[in-house]
């Protein structure tokens, strides 16, 4: 890393900040950080302004002060490499963000075959970020151990990323799959290391918290108001409905199409935005009569090609933002779930859905794919609603006398 022309210009750097109306403090701490950099650079084996950063990673700091840290050593790096000033319109932090621009060459190599191999199974693009970042996180935890290639990962430095030595729980369940669907699309490639760390991730419990439904009584409210209420619109009551009674999900209600529906064969048709999966769903009598009101005598004259749009121009389609609040207002109109911690979320009425359907008895295999699940296990969150068949588990304590006193009626 050579810093000769850092070290023959950076006065140029100062004045320019001073002319151009930077605070002292502020300054002051480039000044700082350029002499700590000058002086460390023959005793330091840095080989970039990255390496320079790292070195305060591996030290005990709030998120603050790294993402501080980030900011001027970036800003220092553009000076130095590039011959470009601060610019108040930008933030100075120009390393990339992240965990992965911090990895060592063969902890980047698994990322990006991870990557490569999650695209051509057909994995959403937004599960391939979430996983690829925890694992990148999890490699540069150990990096920063010390451990730059597969072979020295040991279980001890794996699990003192997810486990304290006092016992305290660091990482979460879901983070640990996270990095498990990494190792595991690189097994081909990989089939001696992988396996041997994924054996050294912890066995964890899943925690599942209590999932908010909707009691019949509320339910008898809802249908209630979406079915004759002046306080909703048209447009509200027939999202209400669709949520109720087809379990669509609130971003595929809000990229509804016009020709998304085929009058003739009572059939909706949908690609889901959270799968890319294409879905066939039954355009029933309610549904129907609701989507055919809005848009005969209130959906605005316009050629959006979307269902559900503003009622003010510029009449653009509602967001999923958008529809969670017709969601929460639905429930403000049959005054219920107006507690703070009340769920009030269009997924309400998808869990309702679901529930409803495995309390007539219907086969699970049919409502996941009712509601486009691509994996059966996705139908678990609903089964701990499911009370008719619930009380069908339940054991007799006729065997274990109950002392007088203990039930009300006694």
């Amino acid at each position: 890393m050579d810093l000769q022309n850092l070290r023959d210009n950076y006065p140029r750097l100062i004045s320019y900040m001073q002319t151009n109306g930077y605070s002292k403090s502020y300054i002051d701490r480039f000044k700082r950080e350029i002499n700590k950099i000058l002086k460390a650079i023959d005793s330091k084996k840095w080989s970039c302004y990255t390496d320079v950063y790292l070195e305060y990673t591996r030290t005990s700091h709030s998120p603050d002060y790294l993402r501080n840290k980030r900011t001027i050593i970036g800003a220092i790096e553009q000076f130095d490499v590039h011959g470009r000033y601060p610019d108040r319109r930008n933030r100075h932090e120009l390393l990339e963000r992240g965990s992965y621009p911090l990895l060592s060459p063969e902890f980047k190599s698994i990322i990006d075959l991870y990557c490569e191999v999650a695209k051509k199974s057909g994995k959403k693009l937004s599960t391939i970020y979430t996983e690829s970042h925890n694992a990148s996180t999890f490699f540069l935890a150990l990096q920063q151990k010390g451990i730059k290639n597969l072979k020295k990962i040991s279980e001890e430095a794996v699990l003192s990323i997810f486990i304290s030595t006092d016992g305290t729980l660091l990482r979460s369940c879901s983070y640990k799959k996270n990095i498990a669907a990494v190792l595991k699309a690189c097994l081909p490639y990989y089939p001696k290391i992988c396996p041997q760390i994924l054996a050294f991730l912890p066995a964890l419990r899943e925690n599942r918290k209590n999932i908010q439904y909707l009691t019949p009584e509320e339910i008898q409210k809802i249908k209630s108001i979406l079915s004759d209420n002046k306080k909703l619109t048209m447009r509200d009551k027939a999202i209400g409905i669709l949520a109720l009674y087809t379990g669509m999900r609130g971003c595929d209600i809000a990229g509804l199409t016009l020709d998304a529906i085929d009058w003739e064969k009572d059939l909706i048709y949908i690609k889901q935005q959270k799968t890319d999966i294409p879905l066939e769903l039954p355009l029933t009598t309610v549904v129907g009569n609701a989507i055919y009101d809005y848009l005969k005598s209130e959906r605005p004259h316009t050629d959006s090609k979307y269902i559900f749009i503003s009622q003010q121009k510029p009449y653009e389609r509602l967001k999923s933002k958008s529809i969670g609040n017709i969601a929460a207002r639905i429930m403000k109109v049959a005054d219920i779930r107006q507690s703070k911690d009340d769920r009030k979320g269009l997924h309400i009425f998808r869990h309702h859905f679901a529930t409803a359907l495995l309390g007539k008895g219907v086969p699970q295999p049919v409502i996941s794919r009712t509601l486009g699940h691509t994996s059966p296990d996705s139908l678990e969150p609903y089964l701990s609603a499911d009370f008719p068949h619930l009380k069908e588990c339940s054991l007799s304590i006729e065997s274990f006398p109950v002392l007088k006193g203990v039930f009300p009626h006694e």
